[in-house]
């Protein structure tokens, strides 16, 4: 078993789940229908546990901010994420909310169906979020904001803002409740001015912005505040943008099985450059591998590569990336 490193270079904090996964099937059972399927997957999931168990596995060590119930699958997810290598000391337990889970039904051909309990997950705070846990580390991610209400926008703003001025990078995501977005984008607003990195998808970028074209949405956050956006969009590739410069990267092929994932497994690719100096290019690049292996297999991170194999994908295959100054 991977040993935690006690000074971990990257917190990742945010939701955290028990991801039940229903191998793909042709179609959804019809009312009353028993379908007989493989084995179910039960896995460790939500944003802040997909980031870290995929950091861990390039290499950078990873804490772990969040709150599970104290029921099985709490005691699961501890001991998963420990076994993954990650430093599980800022899990805090409550008595009050069941630990989250997602049933994921994938239907070969159509999108997944999901069936969720947020638990847990309603009772995470931003006085969860330890910065002191970085004492040597350098960069603070937190994911699935937008769904988890103990997050107080006023809170969190504090929280970046007492990050950047230890030299902490923040990096944000979200998960964008279907309905109207316009009271989650002044909710955002204080928090994207002490933001370094927003990665929402197109779909969570549309909703936030009202704006069809991803660089409008791109502008309206710079707008808002944040250094750098970056908007992923499925096989239609990537956008960063900042200031200075907008980036559009491809997609790399790959033999589709599963996308749950692929949004956390591409955000801690681009974190281990953030964490390594590397710069925009060489990032992104890496960080579309990551992002694109954790579709090979069922589930949010058992297909996410290694720096190897990382590697191999990006020699075999060169990634365009067509680059326009501001």
């Amino acid at each position: 078993m991977p040993e935690p490193n006690p000074s971990p270079q990257v917190l990742c904090a945010g939701i955290l789940v028990a991801d039940i996964f229903v191998p793909p099937m042709p179609s959804l059972p019809a009312s009353g229908e028993l379908r007989a399927t493989e084995d179910f997957l039960l896995e460790t999931g939500g944003c802040a546990a997909n980031v870290a168990t995929s950091l861990t596995r390039l290499g950078v060590s990873a804490a772990v901010s969040g709150v599970v119930g104290t029921d099985v699958f709490g005691d699961f997810l501890i001991n998963e994420l420990t076994e993954k290598g990650a430093d599980t000391s800022g899990i805090r337990r409550t008595p009050y909310f069941g630990t989250s889970k997602t049933v994921v039904l994938p239907v070969i051909g159509d999108d997944r169906r999901f069936i969720h309990t947020f638990g847990a997950n309603n009772d995470f705070n931003e006085k969860d979020i330890a910065l002191d846990t970085l004492e040597e580390g350098s960069v603070l991610y937190l994911g699935g904001l937008l769904i988890m209400p103990a997050l107080k926008s006023e809170g969190v703003a504090r929280l970046f803002e007492a990050a950047r001025s230890r030299r902490i990078t923040t990096v944000l995501d979200v998960v964008v409740p279907i309905g109207d977005a316009s009271e989650a984008m002044e909710y955002l607003r204080p928090i994207l001015r002490h933001t370094d990195l927003f990665m929402p998808n197109d779909e969570e970028a549309h909703s936030l912005t009202g704006e069809e074209e991803v660089e409008k949405q791109a502008d309206a956050f710079l707008k808002a505040g944040c250094t750098t956006i970056i908007i992923t969009q499925g096989v239609k590739g990537t956008l960063l943008k900042n200031k200075e410069v907008a980036l559009y990267a491809d997609t790399y092929p790959i033999e589709f099985v599963d996308g749950s994932g692929s949004g956390d497994a591409f955000a801690a690719g681009y974190i281990t450059g953030l964490v390594e100096g590397w710069d925009l290019k060489r990032t992104l690049t890496f960080a579309s591998a990551i992002g694109a292996s954790a579709c090979t297999q069922l589930g949010c991170t058992p297909g996410v590569f290694n720096r190897e194999q990382a590697q191999t994908m990006m020699s075999e295959y060169l990634l365009n990336i067509p680059e326009r100054t501001n």
